[in-house]
């Protein structure tokens, strides 16, 4: 059917969770608040397999006509429902129709309805397997790596439904956090999850890819269904907090004793990779073997490079302490909200998006003034007059970034999120995307 009727309370829990977040409350009511909202989130799926199995318990002739009133009903209350919800909340109400796990109340799906910037709603979060897009009413939605480079193959709203489970393993110990471990699971398996998961070459299973001897020795029946399931979310998602916080406690030992030497979070990342006997084998960062150089180091970096980035896109949902009241924080946080959105040439002033996008200028204009009511001149290269120049190895968050060098002045601004990473609207035929820092750039304060 078009909207599950889980989908409505996904939609609606996420809305709570973001008032809550938002919220001027004792961080004990607001941490009380917000565990009864992920109880609700967490009891979603369940809510239609119930419907589904009170429909078919009813006598056959009767059995259609429920099964439409239920579809009927759903999409009224979502409909309503739907002005009055963020977008992250919207995004909930809206799986493509490959993504729908048959419950039994399938009726054709309505057009896509445009949102506010006239594109079709996101997808829910939803992944049966490998899906490197979704197409919406006839457009193909941007997937994680069209806005993330270099990370796994699920579409951005897979991201969404692991967040609660990701936020329960990342409160597991001190050394390991929920966008370290989003930035994990899309290096190992692209969130890829349940029977038609990709399995690897040498027998990694899931969306944690766990050998059969690790999942043996950490798989645990984490959401309280009956079942250890290395295919599932929950389940592989707690095993792997517990493992990498069992190795990030061991290396630490190792370091005290003088046994190993580097970044313990660098080398628990290498160890879920290569096996924390690599990491005391080597003294540090595995290396010498042909794959501990090729693939574990690789690994590595590429988690550490994403997980800021993580960390803003899962902030919605996670509610996670981003420096919101730094201003810098403030305009990458204002411009991660549009990642995704087409570039459009000219598109997008201080108001937000027009023509259904953003330009480069455009995205920095809003961002910039969103978080602190500065007015930029509309061009990139009226943009550089404004601020003071830095070197680039002193840039911070929310620092803008001119490169593309012509005799006219920059033709292309940035936000920069640090770690050598930008927000940014590249070109036509693009989307609003995180990616490295182009070598040619400069970098100016306007604060």
């Amino acid at each position: 059917m078009s909207v599950d009727p889980s989908a409505v309370i996904v939609a609606v829990a996420t809305a709570a969770g973001a008032l809550v977040q938002g919220a001027d409350i004792p961080a004990e009511i607001q941490e009380q608040a917000l565990q009864v909202i992920e109880s609700w989130q967490e009891s979603a799926p369940g809510v239609d397999q119930q419907i589904g199995d009170a429909v078919a318990s009813l006598p056959e002739q009767v059995q259609e006509s429920a099964r439409q009133t239920v579809a009927d009903t759903t999409e009224s209350l979502a409909t309503a429902l739907e002005p009055h919800l963020p977008e992250d909340a919207v995004a909930a109400l809206r799986p493509p129709p490959e993504a729908v796990p048959d419950t039994g109340i399938a009726v054709a799906p309505p057009a896509a309805r445009p949102n506010a910037f006239g594109l079709p709603q996101p997808q829910q979060a939803t992944v049966y397997g490998p899906q490197p897009s979704a197409n919406v009413g006839g457009i193909t939605l941007p997937s994680v790596p069209a806005i993330l480079p270099g990370t796994g193959l699920a579409p951005i709203g897979a991201i969404a439904v692991f967040a609660p489970w990701l936020r329960k393993a990342g409160d597991i110990c001190d050394g390991i956090t929920a966008p370290v471990l989003a930035a994990l699971y899309s290096a190992e398996n692209g969130f890829r999850y349940g029977p038609t998961a990709p399995v690897s070459s040498t027998g990694a299973k899931g969306p944690g890819q766990f050998m059969p001897g690790t999942w043996d020795a950490y798989g645990k029946d984490a959401d309280g269904d009956g079942i250890a399931d290395i295919l599932g979310i929950a389940d592989p998602v707690m095993a792997s907090g517990n493992l990498l916080c069992d190795d990030y406690a061991l290396i630490e030992k190792w370091k005290k004793e003088g046994l190993v030497q580097g970044d313990t979070l660098d080398l628990t990342i290498a160890a879920y990779n290569a096996g924390v006997g690599a990491v005391r084998r080597s003294g540090g960062m595995p290396s010498g073997l042909p794959d501990y150089e090729n693939q574990t180091k690789p690994y590595v970096a590429k988690i550490r490079a994403t997980e800021a980035a993580f960390s803003r896109l899962l902030s919605p949902f996670l509610g996670l302490a981003l420096g919101t009241a730094d201003t810098g924080n403030r305009i990458v946080d204002l411009a991660f909200k549009f990642l995704g959105l087409p570039y459009v040439w000219g598109g997008g002033n201080i108001h937000g998006p027009s023509g259904g996008g953003f330009d480069c200028s455009g995205l920095t204009s809003y961002a910039v003034y969103a978080a602190t009511g500065i007015a930029l001149p509309r061009t990139s290269e009226t943009q550089w007059h404004v601020g003071t120049e830095i070197p680039l190895d002193q840039a911070r968050p929310g620092d803008l970034l001119f490169g593309n060098w012509q005799a006219g002045g920059p033709g292309h601004v940035a936000i920069y999120i640090g770690g050598g990473q930008m927000v940014h609207a590249p070109t036509t035929g693009d989307v609003v995307r995180v990616g490295s820092v182009f070598p040619d750039m400069k970098a100016r304060r306007i604060l």
